[in-house]
């Protein structure tokens, strides 16, 4: 059994910038957007969603860091620098995840129920990486930075780069 860490010590081992717990806490807009994240959620499951919509958006104006309240989130979440990050509605993210700026966690059409990435365990997703869809990214994958990712990721698979191609004729099927 893995032994548990506290979050501001998993930080720690994760960036080598952070220097003090202090620091981490007034200084690193995913750690505060996470704080809101856990409080808009705890309003969204009891059914003041809009007490949670509200506290959502006063954090991506500030943050610029967007996490759906009805998103599930493990332990030690770390979202390093932040901007631009986006964790949708049906989003579900394992334990000790690092997540870089940029990151999309995004559906794709217009369909209702799960439609968002399912995260295992110790991902790291890179800077700009797009998941989207319902798929899984299995525990201690990695994701490149940039890489667009449409389908499953095995247990410890590393996914590197996006190849364009020609769109299909329905292109609905890959809206955000």
């Amino acid at each position: 059994m893995a032994k548990r860490i506290g979050y501001f010590k998993s930080v720690k081992l994760r960036d080598p910038a952070a220097r003090n717990n202090l620091q981490i806490l007034l200084t690193y807009p995913g750690v505060h957007a996470l704080i809101n994240y856990r409080i808009a959620h705890f309003f969204w499951k009891i059914k003041f969603k809009l007490l949670a919509e509200l506290i959502t958006y006063h954090t991506r104006k500030k943050y610029s860091i967007e996490i759906h309240p009805g998103a599930t989130i493990g332990k030690n979440l770390f979202i390093d620098h932040g901007t631009g990050v986006v964790i949708g509605e049906t989003s579900v993210i394992g334990d000790n995840v690092t997540m870089y700026h940029g990151v999309t966690l995004g559906g794709r059409g217009l369909s209702h129920g799960k439609r968002h990435p399912t995260i295992g365990d110790n991902v790291v997703i890179g800077a700009h990486a797009q998941i989207l869809g319902n798929i899984t990214i299995h525990s201690n994958a990695m994701i490149g930075s940039n890489a667009t990712v449409l389908d499953d990721v095995s247990e410890g698979e590393t996914i590197i780069g996006y190849k364009g191609k020609v769109s299909p004729k329905n292109v609905h099927d890959f809206v955000i």
